[in-house]
């Protein structure tokens, strides 16, 4: 770090409403703060809204599952995606770098822009606009407004959260925490008190092994579609916090509160049909008048908690593709994103459902194969030094992209299920449902243990 940094750095550290200089750097050992028991409220609170609820009635309503079957998809899925936030998570403390910064051992410099240009699209305007949406749904229905002005509403106090950085970031999860889970206790015991969990499969779904595992993926994609920003929440913490607490709390944050809310979607499914064509609204329609005003509210809440973590780390992914843009790029790149998922958050108003569902797939197809690549190269090099590759710009790694577009491209082609497009296995087995993500992980990181071992190991020796 630069001695010019440093005391821009050392002022932000004990400061909220403070845009936070920079971009993608190491963090100093004295700009290091926090503790790792912080992360149960940062992985809980974005997590405590109605994207995580839609998991679970999609698993009811359109997979074809009964309440039980929902809740065993809902558990692997997100199980398995937690494990994932547990590793990277954990390792963020140690290098005290972004997660996409990270990513460039097993990409290399100049293979790096893809997977961070995906996080960007991802993180900044897919997932910024579909929580985006949810919120402006439930800010509608709370005050008897057009979805339209809601969204704008939305749409500016995250993005101004996002704006400054790091700090207000977790401090906004923080401030949140308490009354989201609250509200979303009560709730959860209300629906579930009017649940018919007993209930048979609904007609016209999925159903079978084929909806299950939709059911699984669906989970996996929103669960594991957070774990590209382990990393960036971690890095600020002391590299002497132990790792397993680091990501013992990130995990079982992101696990409890996206497990549990899910599983009350599923089985606000099973007590009847919508009886309006916003979600939100739907959802509270069962309860108690008050109860009902508290939750859209705390979906609203919730909405903005998810998407001041989106738009942050979608910025900060964008600056890792390695464009020099000066030191206020990072908050920048956040009001381009703003704008950009504003658009796209209008556009989707239409037809929510739909496209949330088909969202979450494709999240997990590209996902997946990453994951693979990362935790192969996380294997294959131990405890290596890797301080002097992370700003190399020199350095390339070219098995791990090569495994990585090998990955998504055989494991769509194969086992796609989407609307618009089904991979041949699938069409030949139909009852498979959707394993692109399961496939994408296998086949890239298999890959990469093949292409890249011989480079590690001579790295390895070397350092």
């Amino acid at each position: 770090m630069s001695t010019a940094a440093k005391p821009a750095l050392l002022a932000y550290r004990d400061k909220l409403v403070a845009v936070e200089p920079g971009g993608n750097q190491f963090i100093a050992l004295e700009d290091r703060h926090g503790t790792p028991r912080q992360l149960f409220r940062t992985w809980t609170s974005p997590n405590l809204e109605f994207a995580t609820i839609f998991i679970g009635v999609l698993a009811v309503a359109v997979y074809g599952m009964t309440f039980r079957q929902a809740v065993a998809g809902i558990v692997v899925g997100t199980g398995l995606a937690a494990a994932a936030h547990y590793f990277l998570s954990a390792r963020g403390p140690v290098h005290g770098v972004p997660q996409m910064v990270l990513g460039r051992l097993a990409f290399g410099f100049t293979g790096n822009p893809l997977p961070s240009m995906l996080m960007t699209i991802t993180a900044g305007v897919g997932w910024f606009a579909t929580n985006s949406v949810s919120g402006a749904f439930a800010l509608a229905a709370l005050l008897h407004i057009d979805a339209l002005p809601a969204l704008v509403l939305i749409v500016a106090i995250q993005t101004g959260f996002g704006f400054f950085g790091h700090n207000l970031v977790q401090a906004v999860e923080r401030w949140t925490f308490p009354v989201l889970a609250v509200v979303f206790a009560i709730t959860s015991i209300v629906i579930l008190s009017q649940s018919h969990l007993g209930a048979p499969a609904l007609s016209g779904g999925v159903g079978g092994p084929g909806g299950f595992l939709l059911t699984v993926g669906t989970a996996f994609g929103y669960t594991a579609g957070w774990t590209p920003y382990a990393a960036d929440f971690t890095r600020y913490l002391p590299p002497t916090v132990s790792p397993r607490r680091t990501g013992m709390y990130a995990a079982l944050g992101l696990f409890t509160s996206c497990a549990v809310l899910a599983i009350v979607g599923a089985a606000s499914a099973t007590i009847g049909p919508a009886i309006s064509d916003n979600p939100a609204q739907a959802f509270t329609a069962h309860l108690p008048v008050p109860l009902a005003a508290a939750t859209l509210l705390a979906i609203a809440i919730g909405a903005i908690a998810a998407n001041c973590m989106n738009i942050y780390s979608g910025a900060m992914a964008f600056v890792t593709i390695g464009i020099t843009l000066g030191r206020s790029a990072r908050a920048v790149v956040t009001l381009v994103l703003g704008v950009l998922g504003f658009l796209i958050a209008w556009w989707a108003l239409a037809d929510a459902a739909d496209s949330y569902e088909e969202f979450l797939l494709i999240i997990a197809y590209w996902i997946g194969p990453w994951l693979g690549v990362v935790f192969a190269d996380q294997y294959l090099r131990g405890g290596q030094s890797v301080a002097r590759i992370l700003y190399d710009r020199s350095y390339t790694n070219w098995g791990g992209l090569t495994s990585f577009i090998l990955g998504l491209v055989v494991s769509v082609l194969l086992f796609s299920h989407q609307e618009r497009f089904v991979g041949f296995i699938a069409a030949a087995v139909p009852q498979l449902g959707d394993i692109t993500f399961f496939a994408g992980f296998l086949i890239a990181g298999t890959s990469y243990l093949m292409l890249s071992r011989q480079k590690i190991a001579t790295e390895r020796r070397s350092s």
